[in-house]
């Protein structure tokens, strides 16, 4: 999936910057290159970036970003920072991205079926982990991965090495990785009752959600 992202360059980095670019109802950006001369500072609508975010490629979305007198860049999302309270999205890190370039994501990993050893034998479907890693080309990231779960009995699983493979792109997790599998249903504990114990108030702290290509830079606003 591409779309389009309109961006606005920002003067400067800074915390103050950036409360007057939430202030302004954008939402403050850094966008980051092949090095550190290339990184630089922008905002985005807060729309339809969330649009983006909640898509079915999400944060995997290939992003074409147009910026006022200059050509389209690709980009993808690095991570993107939550407000705890309210949800809104306070910060988010772009990275360009070479189309014929081989790069790295993690993508989500989905069942489709209803598992024999569910139907017949009385068993829970339990996911183990829900994505993977694989590499491809930017154009051609898939949303997702499917799982075939109609064979599994119970104890039965599908691991890494079972995932249907691609031309396009190829799975890089460990291979012996479980993803999903069948297990029978555990008794249910009778809790002893305990007395309630009031926790200290903790300041909620943004939520710092972290997608696409692995790799480190500098966090900047």
């Amino acid at each position: 999936m591409n779309v389009v992202l309109e961006a606005i360059s920002r003067d400067t980095f800074g915390k103050n910057e950036a409360r007057r670019t939430r202030k302004a109802g954008r939402v403050p950006a850094v966008l980051y290159g092949g090095g550190r001369a290339d990184t630089r500072p922008i905002s985005v609508d807060p729309k339809s970036l969330l649009q983006i975010l909640h898509s079915e490629s999400g944060a995997n979305t290939l992003i074409s970003l147009k910026l006022s007198g200059e050509a389209d860049t690709r980009v993808l999302v690095r991570e993107y920072q939550l407000d705890p309270v309210t949800h809104q999205i306070l910060h988010v890190d772009f990275y360009r991205v070479a189309m014929d370039r081989v790069l790295r994501v993690t993508i989500p990993v989905t069942v489709k079926g209803e598992s024999k050893g569910v139907k017949q034998q009385g068993g829970i479907l339990e996911f183990i982990r829900r994505e993977i890693e694989v590499e491809c080309l930017p154009s051609d990231i898939p949303e997702h991965v499917e799982i075939d779960v109609a064979e599994l009995m119970l104890h039965q699983g599908v691991r890494v090495r079972d995932v249907a493979t691609d031309p396009k792109w190829k799975a890089v997790s460990d291979p012996d990785m479980m993803l999903v599998h069948v297990i029978m249903p555990k008794a249910e504990a009778v809790a002893e009752p305990e007395a309630a114990v009031a926790a200290p108030a903790v300041p909620a702290e943004p939520e710092v959600i972290k997608k696409g290509k692995k790799e480190e830079a500098e966090e900047k606003e």
